[in-house]
């Protein structure tokens, strides 16, 4: 479902220190940096001479209320000026379930299960279209999963994600 998926770096010091200001924090202006380096690392090969359309994972309406922001769509925006491909918010996500950080990795694909939705404008611009789907962390995959099952029930044919960091299997 997933054709690849590639990350900046491994969620550790300094990477889990940046994720967390800006999930958590408000340090809205650190996603251009994470972009650069998600530029440079996180972008599948097999995109590099591709047309495709990035797509952010979404968060919750709380969250988002909450935060100000979805830390996704920072660096799905930033990142696609920096690649010149258009960005699409794509998925919505209605559904407030607990958090995926507090779940163990077994309970984490139950989480999500069903929370995403394609929001009717995007089905239109989907249609066959590559994507690269874009979040801040990568740990089990759930969350990539439903985005990239949804997406592709929404007509999108092939589906790559970047993330700027993920966790070890350890840490998972």
């Amino acid at each position: 479902m997933i054709a690849a998926a590639r990350a900046a770096t491994v969620l550790a010091d300094p990477a889990d220190r940046i994720v967390h200001g800006l999930k958590y924090q408000g340090w809205s202006a650190v996603a251009g940096v994470m972009a650069g380096l998600m530029r440079l690392r996180s972008i599948p090969l097999d995109l590099a001479s591709e047309p495709y359309t990035i797509v952010p994972v979404p968060t919750t309406p709380r969250r988002r209320r909450r935060r100000g922001y979805n830390q996704a769509t920072l660096l799905a925006q930033a990142l696609s000026e920096l690649v010149g491909r258009p960005m699409l918010e794509a998925l919505d996500r209605p559904v407030e379930r607990p958090t995926q950080v507090s779940l163990p990795p077994d309970q984490r694909l139950a989480n999500v299960q069903n929370t995403l939705v394609a929001r009717d404008e995007a089905r239109a611009r989907l249609g066959g279209r590559t994507v690269l789907l874009v979040d801040d962390v990568l740990t089990t995959g759930a969350t990539a999963l439903e985005a990239a099952r949804t997406l592709i029930s929404a007509g999108a044919e092939h589906i790559y994600l970047g993330t700027f960091a993920r966790t070890l299997p350890d840490d998972a």
